[in-house]
């Protein structure tokens, strides 16, 4: 086949006195194919992406683009080259109109044929409707379809993706592959950076890199199959699921494990025996297995995060409740008399499409916004009427990264301690524990904004769980984050529901959603279903679809939702 891209001894450094970005790397990546790129955080994806894109030079070592030099030809690379970046790039203050009239200026996109580039980009997305709609009030996927469509500006032979779906739903993501499916029909080359696993397993080649040099490079399929007999599904567990995986992550033989539903889901290390007295069965393996494999397995069970918590009190038995939670913005309603309640040590799954709902539903139950009518009450105290009380006792973190990006990592931990009135001795323990348990040492002089997604996530957990919370709520806390880091969180979540502690969680990532006791699917403000996983896979279960995943509830449940 045709080479696209050729990659020779190829190394990037940023500081002299830090290791490499980039370490010689060597790979081939073909025409008319989509390869995936993927690595845990600061793995280098970015970097090599930017280099490609002829962004950024290489410190040692060349990229060959269509027979082009990314340096010495970079203005002809960029003339024929699509890049989205991680970050949404568009303008938030400029209607979706506007940004593609933006970017057909800085393509030179001939004016008179704007009309029918745009009538194609605007069907080919779904954002006809849309077009007087500010970029910054559009959903997580629709802000990535208009990045999408700005990148397709002016049809590119390669087209580059910095993680599309992070933040988006289910179905929007399937979109977005439909999409780029069809623009690979058109001959279009495509090199999509992921963090969702389940993604890699469709590209025809990926690269996986770690600390800045390549794993892997070839078919994720020859990958996944060398985990063949060492993956299994450990059922009709008696007892505590989330106690069971935490002993069984302690094992020598055992290199990761899961929660899935009722079940647990667990990877042997190579040539390891079979566990005994427990039912286990032999599972199909998927990418994120070899993932882990080739990264030398799972973060293991423990939590020190867990570990300092103190017990939750068995006096309160229902941590929230809502009651016919209602939020209306002027004739636009949010939120639609939502009624749940979640019990002390449950793990509560809110589920749904972008701008369902969810964080307005978060805010309300946090004190953060003001209901316009019905109830919310947390460990007992109505939000309205104990509002300083109720909220000492919730740790939120925000689906935005929350934390002040101008300060360095060391003042937004004390900035935190203020605001959970921790003083003295507790203050400094606090602290001095969150570095800890959390690896922030290197970071405490750097600025939030300056740090690598996965320790932005960790830093906003610190903060909001230094006063040791009864109720925290969570969310989409691992959008965007790599396995071993989403394996790391829910190591702290799991060991401080054994706590005691009422955690409520939002997520895109639906075998995360598996870890959860209930999950509720919310939709236009609406909550439309209520059960456990494995109650929600049974009900749409069918002779063609013996075994659904959650994602196809999550789908099939919002389609159905849309016939009526």
């Amino acid at each position: 086949m045709e080479l696209m891209i050729e990659i020779q001894g190829l190394s990037k450094s940023f500081n002299p006195k830090l290791s490499d970005a980039l370490k010689n790397i060597t790979a081939s990546i073909q025409k008319g194919q989509i390869t995936g790129l993927v690595g845990p955080d600061g793995s280098g994806k970015t970097t090599l992406l930017r280099m490609i894109a002829g962004l950024l030079s290489p410190t040692q070592g060349s990229i060959t683009i269509a027979e082009k030099d990314s340096v010495r030809d970079a203005e002809a690379v960029r003339y024929f080259t699509g890049y989205m970046p991680q970050k949404f790039g568009l303008y938030e203050d400029l209607t979706v109109e506007q940004n593609l009239n933006l970017y057909a200026d800085l393509r030179g996109v001939e004016a008179e044929s704007r009309k029918e580039v745009f009538e194609k980009l605007l069907h080919f997305t779904g954002l006809n409707a849309f077009t007087d709609r500010l970029a910054g009030k559009l959903s997580g996927g629709m802000k990535q379809k208009l990045g999408l469509a700005c990148a397709l500006i002016k049809k590119p032979e390669l087209l580059l993706l910095d993680e599309p779906s992070v933040g988006v739903d289910p179905i929007s993501r399937r979109e977005l592959w439909k999409m780029v499916g069809s623009l690979l029909e058109e001959g279009i080359s495509v090199v999509w950076s992921t963090a969702y696993l389940d993604e890699a397993e469709k590209c025809n080649q990926v690269l996986l890199l770690n600390q800045g040099e390549l794993l892997y490079n070839g078919d994720p399929k020859a990958l996944t199959s060398k985990m063949a007999g060492r993956v299994w599904n450990v059922n009709q567990i008696e007892g505590d699921r989330r106690k069971l995986l935490f002993d069984l992550l302690s094992e020598e033989g055992v290199m990761d494990g899961v929660i899935q539903g009722s079940d647990l889901r667990i990877v042997m290390r190579k040539d390891s025996p079979q566990l005994p007295n427990l039912k286990m069965e032999k599972s199909v393996p998927r990418f994120e297995d070899a993932f882990v494999d080739i990264l030398g397995g799972g973060p293991g069970g423990k939590s020190k995060l867990a570990e300092r918590a103190p017990e939750v009190s068995e006096a309160v038995q229902s941590s929230i409740l809502a009651e016919n939670l209602t939020k209306k913005f002027g004739a636009f309603t949010a939120v639609d008399q939502i009624s749940l309640e979640v019990k002390k040590g449950e793990i509560f799954g809110l589920l749904g499409p972008n701008g369902a709902g969810k964080t307005t539903t978060f805010r309300m139950l946090c004190g953060l916004l003001h209901p316009t009518s019905g109830k919310a009450i947390v460990n007992g105290f109505d939000l309205e009427k104990a509002p300083a009380v109720a909220r000492s006792r919730i740790g939120y973190m925000a689906q935005k990264f929350s934390l002040y990006g101008s300060l360095s990592v060391e003042q937004n931990l004390n900035f935190f301690a203020g605001i959970y009135n921790l003083k003295g001795d507790e203050k400094k323990s606090a602290l001095e524990e969150m570095v800890q348990i959390f690896n922030l040492e290197p970071y405490l002089s750097r600025s939030a904004e300056e740090l690598p997604l996965g320790f932005k996530q960790r830093l906003s957990l610190a903060c909001c769980c230094m006063h040791n919370p009864e109720v925290l709520f969570l969310d989409e806390p691992t959008s965007g984050v790599d396995p071993i880091t989403r394996r790391e969180f829910w190591d702290h979540i799991n060991g401080l529901v054994r706590k005691g502690v009422t955690i409520m969680i939002t997520t895109h990532f639906m075998d995360e959603a598996e870890y959860c006791d209930r999950v509720a699917l919310v939709y236009q403000g609406k909550l439309i279903k209520l059960d456990t996983p494995n109650a929600l896979k049974e009900q749409i279960q069918s002779p063609q679809n013996m075994n659904p995943s959650l994602e196809d509830v999550f789908i099939q449940v919002v389609e159905s939702a849309d016939a009526k």
